[in-house]
C-alpha cells in the first residue's frame, strides 16, 4: 500500500554560509514517441542509419511540401497521457515556434503552445518502499525534433544530419514539485518506466531517445509553502534551465552544482539571472549557454498548414481500454498475490520484461521462492555478464524446473545453485541434467546415518564440545554435507545429527 504524501515533499536543505536554502525543481522531459514513422512524414525513425538517409521532402522543408499528421504518434501521446492519469484535450492545435539553427531546415519547429494535446496529470515518485510523492504534470504537448549538428569530424567545418528532423517528441512538463537531486532522478526513472510499460517511448537516454531540461531555483525555507498557497512563482526564486540532460547521474550532479552556485551568488549579494545553462561532466559544473527565452521570443503563431486536432471521445476510450497493467498496480498485485516485500516487488516490476519473466516462473509455485531465485541468482548472474533480462540464457521454464526439483526434494539448495550454473552456461533440461550427472539428493536415511556415524567416530573431542554447546551441531552437519558432496538431504542430516548427539 502506497503512502501518498499530499503535503509538499520534504525538501533537500543545503546549508549556505549564512542561511539554509531549499531546492525547487521542475523538469521538461523530451520523450521520443515509439513510432516507425515521423510526426509529419513517412520517413523512418531508425536509429543509427546513415546520415541524411531518413529524410522526406517535408522534413527537408522543400518548397510546397505540406505536413500530414501521423495518427499513430497522436495515439501514442494520448496513451501516455492516460497512463499519467492526465486530462486528454479533445481539441488541440499546432503552432510554429520560430528560431534558426543549421539543423532546423524549416526555420521553425512545429509544436503546441496554446492548445496542448494532454492536460494536467501526475506521477507518483517512489521515495522509499511503501512511500511515494506526487509530482504534478502541467501538460504534454507533441512536437517535432530538430536534426543534429556535428562539430568533431573536421577541424574547420561542421556537419548536419537531418535524420532526427521531424521525429515525434512528447514534451512532458512538470510543475515545480521536485525538491532534490535524488527525487529528480527518481521522477525521471518512474516516468521512463511508465512509458516503457505503455510502449510509447523506448526510454534510451544514450541514443537521445529520452532527455530532460531541468529548471533549478533555490529559496529560503517556507517559501515553497507560500507558493503552494498563493500560486505566485516569485516565492521560488529565479530559475536557471540546464539543457539536454541524458544521464540520471549527471542530472543529480548538475542540480547539486547549480543549486550551490546560486546559493553562493545570493549570499554574496548578487542576483541569479534567468538563463539556459549546459552541464560539463568533465568539470562537474554548469556554464552559461544563452539568456533564457520566453514564449514571445519565439514568435509563436498557429501553424497555417495544419488544422486543429479534433478527437472523438470514443477513440480516446478505446485507447484507454487497451492500456496494460501499469507499474504501481503490478507492484501492488505482486505484494498481495505472491506475498512479496515492497522492495522485491519493486525490483521485479522495474522493467515489464522482468515482471513477465517472474510471473512465468512463479506460476503454480511459491512466489517468495520464485522471487528469490529470479532476483538473487538470475539477476545477479545477468548483471555480472552485463546482460539484459531479454538476453537471459535461462528461460522461465528452465528456472521453474530448477525450483520444482528443490521443492520435490530431488536436489538441495546447494546443488540447485550448481545446477543453475550448468543450465546458464550449457543449457539443457534441469531434470535430465540431474539424472545424467548424478546430482540427485540423497534421501536414504540409512546412508545418511552411516555418514553421520563416520563423522562422529572421527571427532570425539567435537562430540563432547557439542554436548556442552548444541550450536556446534552445525559443524557435524557441514562435515556430512561435505562428505556427501552436498547431496544429502539437509533436513534429514540435521535430525540424525541431533539424535546421535542426544541434543
Amino acid at each position: 500500500m502506497l503512502d501518498l504524501a499530499h503535503e509538499p515533499p520534504k525538501p533537500k536543505v543545503i546549508a549556505g554560509a549564512r542561511h539554509d536554502w531549499e531546492l525547487v525543481i521542475g523538469m521538461e522531459v523530451h520523450a521520443q514517441v515509439a513510432s516507425k514513422a515521423k510526426l509529419f512524414s513517412g520517413a523512418s525513425t531508425e536509429f543509427g542509419a546513415e546520415p541524411n538517409s531518413n529524410v522526406a521532402f517535408v522534413d527537408a522543408a522543400m518548397p510546397g511540401m505540406l505536413p500530414v499528421v501521423n495518427e499513430y504518434c497522436i495515439a501514442q501521446a494520448v496513451r501516455t497521457g492516460l497512463g499519467l492519469k492526465a486530462a486528454i484535450n479533445l481539441r488541440s492545435a499546432f503552432d510554429r515556434k520560430n528560431y534558426f539553427y543549421p539543423d532546423l531546415p524549416q526555420g521553425y519547429q512545429i509544436s503546441q503552445l496554446y492548445h496542448p494535446l494532454v492536460g494536467e496529470g501526475e506521477v507518483l515518485v517512489d521515495i522509499a518502499p511503501g512511500v511515494a510523492r506526487r509530482v504534478r504534470i502541467e501538460r504534454i504537448h507533441v512536437e517535432q525534433d530538430a536534426g543534429k549538428s556535428i562539430h568533431d569530424m573536421d577541424p574547420a567545418m561542421s556537419f548536419v544530419d537531418l535524420n532526427r528532423t521531424g521525429v515525434a517528441l512528447m514534451e512532458i512538463v512538470s510543475r515545480p514539485d521536485i525538491r532534490g537531486p535524488e527525487e529528480a532522478a527518481a521522477y525521471l526513472t518512474k516516468l521512463r518506466q511508465i512509458m516503457r510499460y505503455l510502449g510509447t517511448c523506448e526510454g534510451n537516454m544514450q541514443s537521445g531517445n529520452l532527455r530532460a531540461d531541468v529548471n533549478v531555483s533555490v529559496c529560503r525555507p517556507g517559501a515553497y509553502e507560500k507558493f503552494m498557497e498563493t500560486g505566485d512563482p516569485s516565492h521560488l526564486g529565479t530559475r536557471c534551465e540546464i539543457k539536454n540532460m541524458n544521464s540520471m547521474r549527471f542530472i543529480q550532479q548538475a542540480i547539486d552544482y547549480e543549486a550551490r552556485r546560486q546559493i553562493a551568488l545570493l549570499e554574496e549579494g548578487g542576483e541569479v539571472v534567468q538563463e539556459t545553462r549546459l552541464y560539463d561532466p568533465d568539470r562537474g559544473e554548469t556554464r552559461s549557454m544563452r539568456s533564457k527565452e520566453e514564449a514571445h521570443d519565439y514568435r509563436y503563431f498557429p501553424d497555417p498548414d495544419l488544422l486543429p486536432l479534433e478527437l472523438e471521445q470514443a477513440w480516446v476510450d478505446d485507447i484507454a481500454a487497451g492500456l496494460p497493467e501499469l507499474p504501481d498496480a503490478k507492484k501492488a498485485r505482486f505484494v498481495t498475490d505472491y506475498g512479496l516485500t515492497e522492495y522485491d516487488a519493486g525490483v521485479l516490476t522495474a522493467e515489464v520484461a522482468a515482471a513477465d519473466y517472474f510471473e512465468q516462473v512463479a506460476e503454480g509455485r511459491d512466489g517468495k521462492q520464485a522471487a528469490n531465485w529470479v532476483i538473487n541468482e538470475l539477476f545477479g548472474r545477468l548483471k555480472k555478464d552485463e546482460r539484459d533480462i531479454t538476453e537471459s540464457p535461462v528461460s522461465p521454464a528452465q528456472l521453474g524446473a530448477v525450483i520444482d526439483l528443490i521443492t520435490g526434494g530431488d536436489i538441495s539448495g546447494k546443488i540447485a545453485k550448481d545446477l543453475f550454473e550448468i543450465v546458464y552456461t550449457e543449457g539443457g533440461d534441469p531434470a535430465e541434467i540431474v539424472e545424467a550427472r548424478g546430482m540427485k539428493q540423497v534421501t536414504d536415511t540409512a546412508a545418511i546415518e552411516a555418514e553421520v556415524d563416520k563423522v562422529i567416530a572421527a571427532n570425539p573431542a567435537q562430540v563432547e564440545k557439542a554436548k556442552d554447546n548444541p550450536k556446534l551441531a552445525g559443524w557435524f552437519v557441514g562435515q556430512v554435507m561435505k562428505a556427501t558432496g552436498g547431496k544429502a538431504n539437509p533436513k534429514a542430516v540435521n535430525e540424525i545429527v541431533a539424535a546421535k548427539l542426544g541434543l
